[in-house]
């Protein structure tokens, strides 16, 4: 099992990365958010991996942090979901990101990330539910109410965006109920 490779990034092209390590030169798929961070080729870098063995290949996926690799793994640990769709759901958004969106079962955000489709984000929050984000070094678990949830799910489908609808909720009372709530949070809005 390759764990982790050290050193000199030669090549960059989404989302592959070539890396010479001692003379040999491992081609990377990385997401997205690893790719960002990387420095200009000729650079020393780290990357942790996991190395997937298909039938057809032998894949080398690479991750700038370590909360990263596990949600890859986590990810394709799910019926359905294989290492290309995981790398297009950690391109599409940030670790912090996904955790959130399980925690609070909002499979809006999942149907942005290309490739997901309506039953798969259904299956990603139920099988990632209670996996995804305390296990996680860095990323704060969110443990939502189910009123709270509902709250969301209810801004949400009345057309504000994530980022509204979450402050909205943050500016709530934490045990508040589902009609007040909505109430509250569309007073906060409509300011």
């Amino acid at each position: 099992m390759i764990g982790k490779l050290t050193g000199t990034l030669l090549e960059k092209n989404p989302p592959e990365v070539l890396l010479d390590c001692h003379g040999v030169g491992y081609e990377v798929l990385v997401p997205m958010s690893t790719f960002y961070n990387l420095p200009a080729p000729g650079q020393q870098i780290a990357l942790l991996t996991q190395f997937i063995v298909r039938e057809d290949a032998q894949l080398l996926y690479g991750f700038a942090t370590q909360p990263e690799r596990q949600a890859f793994r986590e990810l394709i640990k799910v019926a359905g979901v294989g290492p290309r769709t995981a790398l297009a759901v950690l391109s599409g958004m940030g670790v912090h990101d996904l955790a959130q969106a399980v925690s609070l079962q909002e499979g809006a955000r999942l149907l942005k990330v290309p490739g997901i489709g309506k039953k798969t984000a259904e299956r990603l929050l139920l099988e990632l539910k209670g996996k995804l984000g305390a296990e996680l070094p860095g990323v704060r678990a969110h443990a939502a109410s189910d009123a709270q949830a509902d709250i969301l799910q209810a801004l949400l489908a009345l057309g504000y965006s994530d980022k509204e609808a979450a402050a909205a909720l943050k500016a709530l009372p934490q045990e508040v109920g589902v009609s007040e709530g909505i109430k509250l949070a569309l007073k906060a809005l409509a300011k």
